[in-house]
């Protein structure tokens, strides 16, 4: 069936509350997509950071083939053993004792939310509001939305909870000037990957955490984009040395399937007992699996240490085509997560990328964000940067 049936189909059955391209995919592997009409792409998104060790990698597929003969689901009345193998790993990965999965990122931000008041009310007095950043992201659920520090994915839908507050990212004095007597925590990411990947100043940020130290409030540290490899560490608060109370992963852990994780240090997880929260599923067999080859990989691969390099690299030629391609303003970011912030509309040449085969996303208005896989071969990345450049070359004329 062509493309334009596929599409038509969708668009007959499909809710349209996302804006789709008219790409049907068929299959991928590695760094490459194939379309339904053959056509084969290079993905520099990876699903939006989740395919850290590329599309369907011989690993991630035979523990899923694995895992499905065996188990996929007894519900968290009891005990999986993918699950307690994950969780030590997470653990002694990060120095965060204790973890709660979950199916998403949002709602693993969602935990974080009532895991930062319950604490707040039963070791805090009955503090409650948590700070967050303008122009962040941390989800889509009613929670995770009224963290979320931009009004146009809030608008459609107040009353929002409250007991969030808002400060501006890399300036401390904001943040200080919204603590109030009520306030139990912060929440922030460390690169703002929807607010148009911006990296965190290492001067604010510990700035911030001394402040959370001097009023005794939790420091919680949303890496569902950034953790896994993606900004050069396995998270990318290890390039500040401040270990958060509270951190949330997503995307890249489950590599496509369901699965988030809010992870805390024991005296804070104490906070929680039975009954507090939970899920059905929670990520479940499946994800489990995937996630343990998945992690096994970044390990034996190096993928953490290679985004470093790469990302070093590209950033340098990127500044590079700042000389020519005078339309590049700014190139952010850290490891395999960058933005290129352009003088015209980004949205131009994202389309024009696709319909050359190169798959990147225009984050804002004027900014493009690329994530390719962290193992993505030099070929592949070369192909996709000729793509890039040309797409921008057209552009500025």
């Amino acid at each position: 069936m062509e493309m334009s049936s596929w599409v038509e189909r969708a668009n007959k059955v499909l809710m349209k509350n996302v804006g789709r391209l008219p790409v049907v995919f068929s299959r991928g592997t590695d760094a490459k997509l194939y379309d339904v009409n053959g056509q084969e792409y290079l993905d520099f998104l990876s699903g939006i950071a989740v395919h850290a060790v590329g599309h369907s990698h011989p690993n991630v597929v035979a523990a899923l083939k694995k895992q499905a003969e065996k188990l996929i689901h007894v519900s968290n009345f009891f005990y999986l053993e993918e699950q307690i193998l994950l969780a030590e790993k997470l653990a002694a990965l990060s120095g965060l004792e204790r973890v709660f999965f979950a199916n998403s990122g949002a709602e693993a931000n969602e935990a974080a939310i009532k895991l930062a008041r319950k604490y707040g009310r039963t070791r805090m007095g009955g503090k409650y509001e948590i700070i967050t950043a303008y122009h962040s992201f941390h989800g889509r659920t009613m929670g995770a939305l009224a963290a979320t520090g931009q009004p146009k994915y809030q608008e459609s839908f107040r009353p929002l909870p409250d007991g969030f507050r808002y400060a501006h990212f890399n300036e401390l004095d904001s943040w200080e000037a919204a603590i109030t007597p009520q306030t139990c925590a912060v929440l922030l990411e460390l690169v703002q990957g929807e607010g148009g990947v911006v990296p965190i100043d290492p001067a604010f940020f510990h700035g911030l955490a001394a402040l959370c130290q001097r009023h005794g409030l939790l420091l919680m540290i949303d890496e569902v984009q950034t953790g896994l490899g993606r900004t050069g560490k396995f998270f990318a608060w290890e390039h500040l040395g401040v270990k958060p109370d509270i951190m949330t992963l997503a995307k890249a852990l489950g590599g496509g399937l369901p699965l988030g994780v809010m992870l805390a240090k024991e005296e804070v997880a104490a906070a929680f007992e039975p009954g507090d929260h939970s899920t059905t599923v929670g990520g479940g067999g499946m994800a489990f699996a995937a996630a343990l080859a998945i992690l096994q990989t970044m390990e034996e691969e190096k993928l953490p240490e290679r985004a470093a390099h790469l990302g070093a690299e590209l950033k340098a030629e990127f500044q590079s085509w700042q000389q020519e391609l005078t339309i590049i303003k700014e190139v952010r970011g850290w490891g395999l997560l960058l933005a290129l912030e352009l003088s015209i509309p980004a949205q131009p040449v994202m389309r024009a990328c696709l319909e050359q085969g190169l798959i990147i996303n225009a984050v804002s208005p004027t900014a493009l964000r690329l994530l390719p896989p962290l193992n993505i071969s030099k070929a592949d990345l070369d192909r996709g940067l000729t793509i890039l450049k040309q797409a921008l070359a057209t552009a500025a004329k």
